[in-house]
């Protein structure tokens, strides 16, 4: 299972390079709600429905993959401060970056979002067990110039589940075939 970032959607190039990787197996690639509580609803849904492998978290959605514990999952990029980098040119009306299911080309970020994002942070790291620290890996590009969380997650879940990969914030192809594939591959033994 995929969870993209802000402003993008399920059919994603994230979402198509990684179908491309993983022939034979499926993808699930929710769209998610604007509002936090909702995405993290529909998420726990989601794995509760398709019982995925493993749980794959870019950016904003690293922030809601590290929430869903008891799974393995793979979060890259985790932005855990979203209300802040609302607040930094993304106020107001926004476009998604890819396709929706729902058709929907646009949305809007107001005060009342951001509140509910600092919401959700405050209680983000609660519950985490020892058992769930060893079901997640945090993957940071060396070069991201988005989003700088690596001490906050070696804090919460020890250095020894943090890894640098030579890359930015998005994720390309490369990364995808050098660092993600074979790191899910090792997951699911």
């Amino acid at each position: 299972m995929y969870v993209h970032g802000f402003a993008s959607s399920g059919s994603s190039g994230t979402v198509m390079a990684l179908r491309r990787h993983f022939l034979g197996w499926r993808v699930v690639a929710p769209d998610l709600p604007v509002d936090p509580f909702e995405a993290l609803q529909l998420l726990r849904d989601t794995i509760e429905a398709e019982k995925p492998d493993v749980v794959i978290g870019t950016s904003m959605g690293g922030m809601y993959v590290q929430q869903l514990r008891g799974i393995r999952r793979i979060v890259v990029n985790p932005s855990f401060e979203m209300s802040r980098s609302l607040l930094f040119g993304k106020m107001g009306r926004n476009k998604y970056t890819s396709k929706r299911k729902d058709g929907v080309t646009e949305f809007r970020v107001d005060k009342n979002l951001v509140e509910r994002f600092k919401q959700m942070e405050r209680t983000q790291f609660d519950g985490i067990t020892d058992e769930d620290k060893n079901l997640v890996v945090g993957l940071f590009g060396d070069k991201d110039n988005v989003v700088h969380f690596y001490p906050l997650m070696a804090k919460m879940y020890g250095e020894e589940r943090c890894r640098w990969f030579a890359g930015e914030h998005r994720l390309n192809d490369e990364v995808l075939k050098k660092v993600l594939v074979p790191l899910i591959d090792d997951m699911l033994g």
